[in-house]
């Protein structure tokens, strides 16, 4: 798998050339964005992980085997990163989901463990008003036991159920359970301009 970092974007005139399907990632700052990025192609540091929440403050796009772009969404709803920057993220990541035209679904991170955010149920209901598919994955599930994380998954995936595209995947950075869900679901939502880039797991 090739993947490599294209660049950094806050407004739609410093996008790279719409040439490609994208999938766009967000989420809350603290959920493991980066940590699920960097699992699903297969590279340690591509998505920056860090012990402070709401490093990602651009719209960080990246070339996946010159077919496909991922694109990592500036987290949202931590209280530690300063208000100018949380005010200027959200007319940021609004005017990329409302313009882009290559954008075919947005992965949304939950973690399993909470219920969802005002400001997830805010993305959510927006990107069902724009028609853009949502792919609602929860991280973390090694924290709960088999059982508990498939009781929470079947009870979000209910409350959630007008708001998505499809049931929630379970995913955990640790033992890398969903990556192989993850990759079926961004075909389901894109279809044929991006194939599968990698083996079953």
């Amino acid at each position: 798998m090739n993947v490599i970092f294209v660049k950094s974007a806050f407004k739609p005139d410093q996008y790279p050339p719409a040439d490609r399907p994208e999938v766009a990632f967000a989420g809350r700052s603290n959920v493991g964005k980066s940590s699920l990025i960097n699992v699903l192609v297969q590279r340690r540091n591509l998505a920056r992980t860090g012990s402070t929440p709401g490093r990602t403050q651009s719209i960080n796009f990246f070339s996946l085997d010159d077919r496909l772009h991922l694109v990592d969404l500036p987290g949202y709803g931590f209280a530690r990163v300063p208000r100018e920057v949380q005010q200027a993220w959200k007319p940021m990541v609004e005017a990329y989901l409302q313009e882009r035209k290559t954008l075919r679904a947005v992965v949304v991170i939950l973690d399993i463990r909470r219920d969802p955010s005002g400001g997830d149920l805010d993305l959510l209901q927006w990107l069902r008003a724009y028609g853009i598919p949502a792919v609602v994955v929860l991280t973390k599930a090694d924290k709960l036991s088999r059982q508990k994380a498939k009781s929470r998954a079947g009870k979000l995936g209910r409350e959630l159920a007008t708001l998505s595209a499809g049931r929630p995947v379970l995913f955990s950075a640790k033992s890398r359970e969903g990556r192989g869900d993850i990759w079926r679901r961004i075909e389901e939502v894109v279809g044929k301009e991006a194939q599968r880039p990698v083996s079953k797991p």
